[in-house]
């Protein structure tokens, strides 16, 4: 990946070709993927736990009208098991698998730049376990304000896969909203992203969050869609504002530098 002065990503002292780049990507997601597998084979036992949690709004709705949760397949109850078992594994395993995406996007770091990797990532972690209990302490109040719309009187059978579906994909979409603008300050403060090209793009950065939002909504409701949207875009001008004021002080010191200079 080239930075803004031009350089290409290096690892050590040498550049990074194009296979060994390759090979660090997959090195990288081997790593993520055994951490989450690892994960998810105590999130299988953890499961039902979480789904007797999920069903906890059904079950309020289900004292003011008919309402229930049923399973469409033979395998039904299983694959929703094993579904919620890897979002678990996600979950736990952030720890490793986001390490992975910097250490990716940021090899062959100085000194200063390596803590400033170690500062992001201690902070992507609890801001991704934040978005994630989030969306999670969310989902009731969507779940009850979604299903307000209908008549006392009509009955509510909600699929068991599309209902947890839409619940475990709001956690994980809150979750990952809470991080990415750390990438974008993270890749600002090493030089690969200037606070100029995050403006640049904010229509694309906008539809591309309404597309992201709109798919980690199964529902496809339009309040769903905005609850999510909203504090993206907030977040995306908030690193946006940070970048900027990183290159204003950069820019500034530079220009003293290159003053002493002169008068020496």
């Amino acid at each position: 990946m080239a930075t803004r002065t031009g350089r290409w990503r290096t690892k050590g002292d040498e550049r990074m070709s194009l296979g060994a780049h390759l090979r660090e990507l997959r090195k990288r997601l081997f790593t993520a993927a055994a951490a989450i597998l690892v994960g998810a084979v105590g999130g299988f036992f953890l499961a039902p736990y979480v789904i007797d949690a999920l069903r906890v709004p059904i079950n309020q709705l289900a004292e003011d009208r008919n309402a229930t949760i049923i399973y469409t397949t033979v395998t039904g109850a299983f694959d929703l098991r094993i579904q919620i078992a890897v979002t678990i594994a996600i979950v736990i395993a952030s720890p490793v698998w986001l390490y992975q995406v910097f250490a990716f996007l940021v090899p062959g770091l100085t000194g200063k730049e390596k803590r400033y990797t170690f500062g992001f990532f201690f902070t992507a972690v609890p801001l991704f376990l934040a978005g994630a209990a989030s969306g999670w302490f969310v989902f009731p109040h969507m779940v009850q304000l979604l299903t307000s719309f209908s008549a006392p009187e009509d009955g509510t059978f909600l699929d068991a896969r599309t209902y947890y579906d839409f619940v475990i994909k709001l956690v994980l979409a809150v979750g990952i909203a809470f991080v990415l603008p750390v990438f974008l300050v993270l890749l600002n403060f090493v030089g690969v992203l200037s606070a100029a090209a995050i403006i640049k793009g904010w229509r694309i950065a906008i539809l591309t969050i309404c597309l992201f939002t709109a798919l980690a909504t199964p529902a496809a409701d339009v309040i769903s869609m905005f609850l999510l949207a909203i504090p993206m875009v907030v977040l995306y001008f908030a690193a946006y504002l940070v970048a900027h004021l990183h290159d204003r002080r950069t820019a500034r010191r530079l220009a003293d530098l290159e003053a002493s200079l002169a008068a020496s």
